[in-house]
């Protein structure tokens, strides 16, 4: 079997405020993977494109989420931070990808059907073909490691077919070349910790999402003290006391999401939260809540707001970045065309 570099490889599309979830589902792990992989970390503005974004809004939210890296404790010197549109390679190996993989493997891909809704014929090519991009984000940097949420795990199964495909389907060139058995890694899924999923605060059963029309639904990484404590203040729960042991938590959808936003604010399980407020009532165990939320979100708010403030030096970050993952990428994707034949300048 050929050898791969650990590489962790993960992205973050700009497409409005980011929230609670985004922190705790995806960007406190790229904080703590630092220290034991070398990481990428993309905004996907290519990605955002799928629908329709206004310009303005777009270069905005970029900034944002390159913000909320960095105030959560991303060093875009030891790792790389860039976003999307700067590297070409995202763009020309997706294309190799859209002949390497099959029409019935992206029809099959849930999240479409779900964006797509009822009115499929109207959606974009990019909408039901971005998975494909999405392999091409992670295999340009022959990345080993993907960190995920569970609605995510297709469209990395996605870039793991599209990868074993790509490496028998071009096995002799592969050989030929020099690259041994296996042009491109089978990457695999990181999911890890207590809260990989938040949920609403208005609906347990669904997903913390900046397109909920609520403001109260969510946590916005520069929301405020107040605001944050209002919010946790109004999130729906129900009558019964916080029982003691995590199988209490089963049908409770608003107590589950809770206890589980405080033990990944707090660094602990579920269990160890309930042996401290198990039988206590929420107007006791919210305002808990909203203490350790601030304690730990308000720092980063603060640094998201002076980072803003310059937004220079964010694209002088997005540039310093895009120019290390393009010597990377260029090298892959220079590999891939001697594989496939094309003739290139060398």
């Amino acid at each position: 079997m050929t050898s791969f570099v650990p590489r962790v490889f993960s992205g973050v599309q700009p497409t409005g405020n980011l929230h609670l979830g985004n922190y705790l589902g995806a960007i406190v792990r790229f904080v703590e993977m630092q220290s034991t992989h070398d990481c990428i970390y993309c905004v996907v503005d290519m990605h955002a494109i799928t629908i329709w974004q206004d310009p303005a809004e777009l270069a905005r939210a970029t900034r944002e989420v390159t913000a909320a890296f960095l105030a959560a404790g991303i060093d875009p010197k030891a790792h790389i931070v860039f976003n999307q549109s700067q590297v070409h390679v995202h763009a020309e190996l997706a294309w190799v990808f859209n002949c390497v993989a099959r029409m019935g493997w992206l029809s099959r891909m849930t999240q479409f059907k779900e964006k797509a809704g009822k009115d499929r014929e109207n959606a974009s090519v990019g909408l039901f073909a971005y998975p494909n991009l999405m392999a091409a984000d992670i295999l340009a940097y022959l990345a080993t490691h993907v960190p995920v949420g569970e609605d995510q795990k297709q469209h990395l199964e996605l870039a793991r077919d599209i990868a074993t495909k790509f490496n028998h389907d071009f096995s002799e060139t592969i050989a030929s070349n020099g690259f041994g058995e296996e042009f491109f890694p089978i990457t695999e899924p990181l999911i890890t910790g207590p809260a990989t999923r938040i949920m609403s605060l208005r609906d347990g059963t669904k997903k913390m999402s900046k397109s909920d029309p609520s403001e109260y639904s969510r946590i916005a990484l520069t929301d405020d003290a107040d605001a944050i404590a209002l919010k946790f203040r109004k999130a729906r729960t129900d009558p019964e006391p916080l029982p003691s042991e995590v199988d209490g938590l089963k049908g409770r959808a608003e107590a589950d999401n809770l206890v589980g936003i405080f033990a990944a604010l707090a660094n602990q399980t579920k269990a160890q939260v309930l042996s401290d407020f198990g039988g206590s009532q929420f107007s006791v165990f919210k305002p808990a809540l909203a203490d350790l939320a601030v304690a730990r979100m308000a720092p980063i708010a603060g640094e998201m707001r002076r980072l803003l403030a310059d937004p220079g030096h964010i694209d002088s970050v997005l540039t310093d970045g895009a120019d290390r993952a393009r010597a990377i990428a260029e090298k892959t994707m220079d590999g891939v065309k001697d594989v496939i034949g094309f003739i290139r300048k060398k």
